[in-house]
């Protein structure tokens, strides 16, 4: 998956609001349950890069991507407006 589809699927996600998803209930409590589910998918990336297994990292950093992009999705913010700032 790239991640314009991860950013595709989160805006998916937030205009579909499927019932009993984790994703969905923090588009229902905003930006700020979205940075703190992103900055913990930080944290655990950096804890797996030093104590844990390249699988493991590459588990943690999928997440901080989607993380990302959620974040996007609710902000309304694209892939190109970040690309611009690369």
């Amino acid at each position: 998956m790239t991640f314009d589809e991860i950013c595709a699927l989160a805006r998916q996600r937030k205009a579909e609001m499927p019932e009993g998803s984790g994703t969905t209930e923090l588009f229902r409590k905003g930006p700020h349950a979205i940075g703190k589910k992103l900055v913990e998918e930080a944290g655990e990336s950096w804890m797996a890069a030093r104590y844990e297994t390249l699988d493991d990292l590459a588990l943690e950093l999928s997440q901080v991507l989607y993380y990302v992009a959620v974040m996007m999705a609710e902000k309304g913010l694209t892939e190109k407006e970040v690309y611009e700032k690369l």
